[in-house]
């Protein structure tokens, strides 16, 4: 594990679960709760996957709130920051584990990620703008002992396997409903 991902414990869990799909059904969960003004606070520790309800090690947790330019008290980044966080995690952890799988050692992996947002349409400025990113850049900076061509190959593949990088790139069903 040069890498430091075992590879080798994912690859066994896709044989299993290729005989097992409804072990791979995952449900993952993030309970929040509104502070003051648009502050909130959200944890995460519990989530449903291989057939039973399964537990992180720890609870996490997140600030959500706006900066002070927004008349708020900036008390944790943005909610759609932490969609640039999600997105950037995962690629990154995605090189990570393309580079163990193939046997290229990384020296380091930075990622940058911008997305540009016109915020005209959370403020109900312009109804013809949309309310989320606009686009989205992500940046790779890698040192490894590969070869450039290999280096785009582990982004490529890190890009295609990214569950966040999918979710963001085709329509996902989202229901939202009050209890």
């Amino acid at each position: 594990m040069s890498n430091g991902v075992n590879v080798q414990a994912l690859l066994d869990a896709r044989e299993v679960l290729k005989g097992a799909p409804e072990a791979a059904q995952f449900t993952w969960r993030a309970s929040s709760k509104w502070q003051h003004g648009v502050h909130s606070t959200t944890k995460i520790q519990k989530f449903f996957g291989l057939g039973q309800e399964q537990s992180h090690k720890s609870e996490s947790v997140f600030e959500a709130d706006h900066p002070e330019v927004f008349a708020a008290e900036d008390n944790g980044v943005t909610p759609i920051e932490y969609l640039l966080v999600g997105l950037a995690a995962c690629l990154t952890a995605g090189v990570a584990s393309v580079a163990q799988n193939r046997g290229i050692t990384l020296n380091s992996v930075e990622s940058v990620v911008e997305g540009n947002h016109d915020i005209r349409g959370i403020l109900g400025a312009d109804s013809d703008v949309r309310n989320g990113f606009n686009d989205i850049k992500v940046t790779f900076t890698i040192d490894a002992d590969a070869s450039p061509a290999d280096i785009e190959a582990l982004v490529a593949q890190s890009q295609k396997r990214s569950a966040v990088f999918d979710a963001l790139t085709n329509p996902t069903n989202v229901t939202v409903e009050v209890a």
